[in-house]
């Protein structure tokens, strides 16, 4: 039995978010908001909607946020319902139960088996990430997912490895997967001026959780104390911190200025410089990661220290407007 929540999606059907699209300064952002992205946009839903979150974006010392949507904001704005699964049997029941319920199943999997991630960890690096089931078919063996940018398939041994039916005993051969739950049969389809209010509200409740002092500031501190060490460590070492730390900033900020862009639909000034701050910050961090490989890759000077004071300076100024149009009770 086939059980498909999206019919007649397929990987050749999808359409892309413009977040995703080949302008977009960071294409990928990171799997968990990749995927929210992806299927909201594949519900005709607007996924510029739900990122306020990425205002409170912050430097946490050996990386930088690895942000995600807030599940209460998922259920405010759009009715979407997200809970915890408890993975107490083999995944793969736990999914035809739920998808023939009219349920999706967002959970951890290994990227060393998703054909999508082909070039850099399929079949060369077991590494953790997230995927949201969409599509099921046992007997056939293949799986339909969002992850990362888009919609895929995978079938054969991956399926057989993604659900971990070639272990002794699934259920206990290994730690059990995080997973949830996400209900649609609640959806809200709003229309854009009360969707914009809804938006504008958490975007108020978020910004009060902003980062106290300038995380550029404390991040560049931090970068030129670590660097003889990424040096020490090799190219290899780099791009795992740099995924952790560089990219999650510029693809929250890109994030975020898309978000005021779309808030400012109206032709709100103030917004749409804010935006414009955010934008240069994730424009960048495009940057800084190219000039730090080099550095690695060579041992010669990072000369980085101009591009992080700009990136200070635009969140500086970016936060200031946001400020004077957020006040805090």
């Amino acid at each position: 039995m086939s059980l498909s929540m999206l019919a007649g999606l397929t990987p050749e059907s999808y359409r892309r978010h413009a977040l995703h699209g080949e302008d977009a300064a960071w294409p990928e952002k990171n799997c968990y908001a990749d995927l929210w992205i992806g299927f909201l946009h594949t519900l005709g839903l607007e996924p510029l909607a739900m990122l306020p979150f990425t205002v409170a974006v912050d430097f946490e010392g050996d990386q930088w946020t690895f942000f995600k949507p807030p599940l209460e904001d998922l259920r405010a704005l759009y009715g979407v319902d997200v809970q915890e699964l408890t993975v107490w049997r083999p995944l793969l029941e736990h999914a035809q139960e739920h998808l023939a319920a009219g349920k999706l199943i967002c959970t951890e999997s290994d990227a060393f088996w998703l054909p999508d991630t082909a070039g850099t960890d399929y079949r060369r690096a077991h590494a953790k990430t997230t995927i949201l089931m969409a599509q099921l078919d046992v007997q056939r063996e293949r799986l339909g997912y969002f992850h990362n940018a888009g919609y895929h398939e995978l079938s054969g041994e991956d399926f057989r490895q993604t659900f971990r039916l070639d272990a002794p005993d699934p259920a206990t051969a290994m730690l059990p997967l995080f997973a949830e739950l996400v209900h649609i049969d609640r959806v809200v389809r709003r229309d854009s001026e009360e969707l914009r209010e809804l938006s504008f509200a958490l975007l108020r409740r978020h910004h009060a959780w902003r980062p106290r002092s300038n995380p550029f500031s404390r991040f560049a501190a931090r970068l030129a104390q670590d660097l003889p060490a990424m040096r020490a460590h090799g190219v290899e070492h780099y791009h795992r911190w740099a995924f952790a730390s560089v990219r999650q900033a510029g693809a929250a900020f890109e994030l975020l200025g898309a978000h005021l862009r779309w808030l400012a639909a109206d032709g709100d000034p103030q917004l749409a410089q804010a935006a414009a701050s955010f934008e240069s910050i994730a424009q960048a961090n495009k940057t800084l990661i190219l000039k730090g490989a080099r550095a690695v890759a060579t041992g010669k000077p990072l000369q980085a220290d101009e591009l992080l004071q700009g990136m200070a300076g635009d969140w500086e100024q970016g936060m200031g407007l946001l400020g004077r149009l957020l006040p805090q009770d």
